[in-house]
């Protein structure tokens, strides 16, 4: 008798990426590990930062454009007196500065010009391309190009001393696309000096953190119902449901509000839909007063049945 195949999964991981591990590394181990194929990520964390990677698995695959917009929240410290060719501390040395005398107090007033929308110049060593070539392949090739600032937000920086002269420890809560060594390079040099990143540590994408977060040999899948934690939630029954997976509007008196996300970040034009059992049917955006399907996860069943 022929062995039946596994059942899809379908949901998503957080895992707490170690250090030296590239987003790929983790995605290529975690494919073998959940023993699927299907398996992306939400946002790149660079290969010495550790912490929150969220992973699609399964049908949640299409779902990662909703994530990767979602707010971050990073630790670090900010190594004074000392710029690197990569800005973080696995470079090489390219200048020293005497700033012993900088106090907590001096970081404090340079803080207010880097809060809230602002222009920051992304490193060389990122994953953005120009010219169909990405920034870091160039990088490692010893070509440095002219970099256009982008516009990226950031919402909080908090900042304490440590037991090292020089050294401070950041908070940062920011918007996507956010460079937190660009960040530190820059508050090195409003410090009349220079700077780099060390310890990177991303603690949350959107609503999930690290007690979400599993080392990769501790993987735990959770439900597709959980991918959309950020977003509005509306609930629909059976008839819904399958007007969904027709391609059909839901007519807006048709549904009511599930909940109200606690994270103030994400794309709020569109809702998460939920079936009579609670799962994940949908992503839908208001259009006319009533709700247009963006990309339908409903699995066949009994679930998209018209009662």
């Amino acid at each position: 008798m022929a062995r039946r195949p596994a059942p899809p999964i379908d949901g998503v991981c957080v895992v707490d990426k170690p250090a030296g591990w590239t987003s790929h590394d983790v995605v290529a181990k975690s494919r073998g590990l959940l023993g699927t194929r299907k398996v992306g990520h939400s946002g790149t964390l660079d290969p010495d930062a550790t912490g929150v990677l969220v992973l699609g698995v399964g049908r949640a695959t299409r779902l990662l454009r909703f994530l990767t917009d979602l707010g971050k929240v990073y630790i670090g410290e900010v190594v004074l007196g000392t710029t690197t060719s990569t800005l973080d501390a696995a470079g090489e040395v390219t200048g020293t500065f005497a700033m012993d005398g900088v106090t907590l107090d001096d970081v404090h007033a340079v803080l207010p010009a880097f809060i809230g929308e602002i222009d920051q110049v992304p490193p060389m060593v990122s994953a953005i391309k120009v010219d169909g070539r990405r920034l870091h392949e160039l990088a490692r090739e010893g070509i440095e190009i002219e970099r256009k600032a982008r516009k990226v937000v950031i919402r909080r920086i908090d900042v304490e001393s440590t037991d090292v002269p020089g050294v401070f420890r950041l908070s940062v809560e920011c918007g996507s696309g956010t460079y937190i060594r660009s960040l530190a390079a820059d508050l090195g040099t409003a410090l009349g000096g220079g700077a780099h990143l060390r310890g990177l540590r991303r603690t949350a994408v959107g609503g999930f953190g690290l007690g979400d977060a599993r080392g990769l040999e501790q993987l735990e899948l959770l439900p597709m119902r959980e991918v959309l934690r950020d977003y509005p939630g509306l609930d629909t029954d059976a008839a819904g449901v399958a007007a969904l997976v027709q391609g059909r509007r839901l007519v807006s008196g048709s549904v009511g509000a599930r909940r109200v996300p606690s994270v103030a970040s994400g794309d709020r034009s569109v809702s998460a839909v939920y079936g009579p059992d609670g799962d994940l049917v949908a992503v839908v955006e208001a259009a006319g007063g009533d709700f247009r399907p963006v990309v339908v996860v409903a699995p066949p069943g009994p679930t998209v049945q018209a009662g």
